[in-house]
């Protein structure tokens, strides 16, 4: 029933993050507008380059919400999605593609 679209659960955005070399960015020096991580938990059966358990990058402004069993997540067509991170265990190179 997804069709093109991906299921995708928002991963938990905390108060502050962290850079590589370890400085502090406050919430309050984020910009407006700002991609997210989520994994995604289904997928259609038309999506071609998005598959269940990838971490993907999208942007969540507005991206429709679905609530299942007290769980938010967000609905996403595959070209919404603007890259799929590699996991650092892979055999291969590790990073994105687009």
């Amino acid at each position: 029933m997804l069709h093109d679209r991906v299921l995708v659960r928002p991963e938990k955005d905390g108060a502050e993050s962290r850079t590589a070399a370890g400085l502090v960015i406050p919430v309050t020096a984020v910009g407006p507008r700002r991609l997210s991580w989520g994994n995604v938990v289904a997928a259609g059966e038309h999506v071609r380059q998005v598959s269940v358990d990838d971490r993907v990058l999208y942007d969540p402004e507005d991206k429709p919400e679905v609530e299942l069993g007290g769980e938010f997540f967000v609905l996403l067509r595959e070209r919404d999605v603007h890259a799929v991170s590699q996991s650092a265990d892979d055999s291969g190179p590790t990073g994105m593609y687009l």
